[in-house]
């Protein structure tokens, strides 16, 4: 696997297709800050860790809203290791116009993109959520 931000994305992504309540994936400390996240914007209701004796697994309870659709519509790979986007701090970009987020990866932490224009930093534009 060359690219585990994108994978963590295709099983959010494949399981909300599915219509699965819970999706596990493999942890590692910068998805667990872009799970967490998404509990916070309310994209996800909730996650925990699971040990299993390697390097863990993340397991995401997804939400739904009353008529069974999912509450993330789009989610989406921006910077990719072939070729990465990165936004100065005055040129952070928006999702939908601002009713969705942007994940960036700054020097001060993983930080959706209201939070990195509040603190004027910049950085790796990782995903967008809509």
């Amino acid at each position: 696997m060359n690219d585990p931000i994108a994978d963590f994305l295709t099983r959010i992504r494949n399981a909300q297709q599915a219509g699965h309540r819970r999706v596990d994936v493999p942890a590692s400390k910068l998805k667990r800050a872009m799970a967490k996240i998404l509990v916070d914007k309310g994209y996800i209701s909730k996650f925990i860790d699971i040990e299993d004796g390697k390097q863990g697994l993340i397991r995401m309870f997804l939400k739904y809203d009353s008529y069974g659709h999912p509450v993330i519509r789009d989610i989406d790979r921006v910077s990719k290791p072939g070729l990465r986007k990165y936004s100065s701090s005055i040129e952070v970009p928006r999702s939908k116009n601002g009713l969705g987020i942007v994940i960036l990866s700054t020097s001060q932490g993983v930080m959706t993109d209201k939070e990195a224009r509040k603190l004027n930093v910049g950085g790796e534009v990782l995903c967008t959520v809509y």
